[in-house]
């Protein structure tokens, strides 16, 4: 175990998860569905996070994807939450039976292990240890876990004003990251 790895790839997945600034996001999902259920949302995050760092090259293949593509869908699906946010529209609309399911879509995926998550797992594969990386995601999730259960309180302490300056400025920073998604997997032939 190399300790000086371990908090590099905790760094990196960090940033590139963001859930600090993903907060405005999980706030709207616990609005909208009732709650945010922090135990589902951080399992399937975990099980898509610890299974692309071991089969994700292989699933990709299978269906003749690359990570480029991967990351591409994802970006779309950030994009459409980011305009939601700026706006204050819904363009995602509920499925009535669908209840509960924010904690998983977009919750656990496009949000904590998204496109953005996933392929830097990949990419963290080539430079680093495998089990310094799960030590990695581990404490990602441990931190993912803490903010999506102290959402409540934190709209408490933000308010409804701040949340809606909040939700417009994370907005446009999920808007920026998905075009950065596109620019930097936008190839011309």
């Amino acid at each position: 175990m190399d300790y000086k790895e371990i908090f590099s790839v905790t760094l990196i997945l960090f940033s590139v998860i963001d859930i600090l600034g993903a907060i405005p996001v999980i706030i709207q999902i616990r609005q909208r569905e009732g709650r945010i259920h922090a135990e589902t949302a951080t399992v399937i995050s975990a099980i898509l996070m610890v299974g692309f760092l071991f089969i994700g090259q292989i699933i990709l293949n299978l269906f003749g994807l690359d990570v480029a593509s991967f990351a591409l869908a994802g970006a779309i699906i950030i994009f459409i939450i980011a305009m939601e946010m700026i706006l204050g529209i819904t363009l995602i609309k509920d499925d009535p039976d669908a209840k509960g399911t924010g904690s998983i879509v977009p919750l656990a995926f496009p949000i904590i292990a998204g496109a953005g998550t996933l392929s830097t797992i990949l990419s963290l594969r080539a430079v680093y240890e495998e089990w310094n990386i799960l030590v990695g995601i581990t404490l990602n999730l441990v931190i993912v876990y803490i903010v999506l259960r102290a959402s409540t309180w934190l709209e408490l302490k933000i308010g409804k004003p701040g949340f809606a300056v909040l939700r417009r400025v994370f907005g446009v920073i999920l808007l920026a990251i998905a075009v950065k998604i596109v620019k930097n997997n936008f190839t011309t032939t």
